[in-house]
């Protein structure tokens, strides 16, 4: 129910708020390493339990495809396309354009941050070279796995991503394993992406400060979950409780 979405929501808190105290280099640093090895980890038992084979096949398969599409698809706009396409194009592309604009003072600040020290090249590959590649990677196993799967007539039930994330990996065996490690991956995303969105809005609030004061760090963590925590309780725990708020963030950074 509501009341322990709240409960999940002030354990997090604690634990992001806890880790952005400790700074970059240690807490935020140390959970960032250990979500890379399960990350691997999960992906390399779906890669082998799966459809290795068509795994493998997909990666040339959908690069070359989406080199062909791309110039098609940037140009792509309602009076060029058939119905539906303006839905679409409104709820996904401007949407997404408009979502990640909203992101892009956080993301520039802590990318900046953490980059401090480092060449042009290494930040280069560590922002944009490997991060792609590992989306590749990644969404090659799992969207192969999954296709295969639902090919196969399965996934039917399955509504939402989440959903379908663990109804693909109980295909495989070790399935209560490999779904624990799921959870933990999404609670560590979440622990360290709210720390990193803590020290940034520290270091906005200290004219740029490159270690924000603990107090203030710890305002913003608690802020940042508390409204959350509001959110809620006052949708209720409903899917769309926090799409307002959501909507009303991308309106305002745009």
């Amino acid at each position: 129910g509501t009341g322990l979405l709240v409960v999940i929501i002030a354990v997090l808190t604690l634990a992001f708020v806890a880790s952005a105290v400790s700074g970059v280099e240690k807490g935020v640093q140390w959970l960032s390493n250990i979500n890379m090895v399960l990350a691997l980890l999960l992906v390399v038992f779906v890669f082998i339990a799966g459809p290795t084979v068509i795994i493998l096949d997909m990666v040339p398969t959908s690069i070359g495809a989406y080199l062909d599409d791309l110039p098609q698809l940037i140009g792509r706009t309602e009076a060029s396309s058939g119905k539906g396409v303006a839905d679409w194009l409104s709820s996904w592309t401007v949407f997404y354009w408009a979502w990640w604009i909203s992101w892009t003072p956080f993301v520039g600040m802590f990318i900046a941050r953490i980059s401090r020290g480092r060449t042009i090249r290494q930040f280069v590959g560590g922002v944009i070279l490997v991060p792609s590649t590992v989306s590749l990677i990644w969404f090659a196993v799992f969207g192969g796995s999954a296709m295969t799967v639902a090919s196969r007539g399965g996934l039917k039930d399955e509504t939402t991503p989440e959903a379908q994330l663990f109804g693909l990996l109980h295909e495989y065996p070790i399935a209560t394993v490999t779904s624990l490690l799921v959870m933990i991956l999404v609670g560590i995303f979440f622990v360290s992406g709210a720390d990193a969105a803590s020290i940034v809005m520290g270091t906005l609030s200290q004219k740029g400060a490159l270690e924000p004061g603990r107090m203030v760090v710890i305002f913003w963590g608690m802020v940042t979950g508390a409204v959350g925590a509001i959110m809620l309780l006052i949708g209720d725990g409903s899917d769309d409780a926090l799409t307002g708020l959501r909507n009303l963030t991308i309106l305002v950074a745009a």
